[in-house]
């Protein structure tokens, strides 16, 4: 295990923390993280994410930037309008870190093609805004043997979960919604607003606890199956266990 003068240099706060240190450095450096959803959510984690030095990401997202995202899409500017947003956040990532692996899926996510989508990431980072592409995504996970960790945010409240539920005493994603939202149907931000800073707090929050997953036990326990809620009104957060249903038609033991 060996960094050069620069990489050092550059991470030398990261590794000087006992939780973190040259261990999991290198082990952030060696990892491999699919976004899912460049928006609110995911253009904060990633920028913390490429800050930190996890070696490889894949961006996974058909949308196109468009002037109101800019109020809480952080990567992206007013030249960025109207091109696609993996191939933008490609572009900051290229100004930011010019060593780290990024790798492109510009495709609308669905069942048939979440799968290969995500294959070979270490950790999913799920950030999009529909039940449908998120159950998609979660059932690829549990397929693949992903860990998944899935974030959420509307108008003052977010929510971060990390999910395992390819091991057998864990819960999925699906084991939490059930399945009565697999249509594409759910309210986006459009609909109810969105205050920029909570969509911030949400995808750093979630980049933290990816980090926690992809270097446990440094920092502790992954905490699978722990959704965090956060509240920007209050403000606070609070805390619960999914508990695994063994029913669930992804990864319980009763038959689909």
């Amino acid at each position: 295990m060996a960094f050069s003068p620069e990489r050092l240099d550059r991470f030398a706060r990261q590794i000087i923390i006992p939780e973190v240190g040259g261990a999991g450095q290198f082990a952030l450096s060696e990892a491999h993280v699919a976004i899912v959803g460049l928006g609110g959510i995911g253009s904060p984690a990633l920028q913390y994410l490429a800050g930190a030095g996890v070696g490889k990401l894949t961006l996974i997202d058909d949308g196109k930037v468009e002037t109101s995202n800019l109020q809480r899409q952080t990567i992206y500017s007013e030249r960025d309008v109207g091109h696609g947003k993996a191939v933008a956040a490609r572009r900051w990532l290229a100004n930011f870190d010019h060593k780290l692996e990024v790798a492109l899926d510009d495709r609308r996510i669905a069942p048939d093609n979440a799968a290969p989508a995500i294959a070979g990431a270490d950790l999913v980072l799920d950030g999009t805004d529909n039940f449908a592409t998120r159950l998609a995504v979660a059932d690829a996970c549990v397929a693949s043997g992903i860990p998944l960790l899935s974030a959420a945010v509307g108008r003052f409240q977010g929510q971060v979960g990390a999910f395992a539920g390819h091991l057998a005493e864990h819960a999925c994603y699906r084991c939490f919604v059930g399945d009565a939202f697999d249509n594409d149907d759910c309210d986006t931000c459009a609909d109810d607003g969105m205050l920029g800073a909570m969509a911030g707090w949400t995808g750093t929050f979630a980049a933290l606890q990816a980090i926690r997953v992809l270097i446990a036990p440094q920092m502790g326990e992954p905490q699978w199956g722990t959704l965090f809620t956060l509240d920007g009104l209050a403000p606070g957060m609070r805390s619960f266990r999914i508990s695994k249903d063994p029913g669930c038609r992804t990864c319980g033991s009763s038959p689909a």
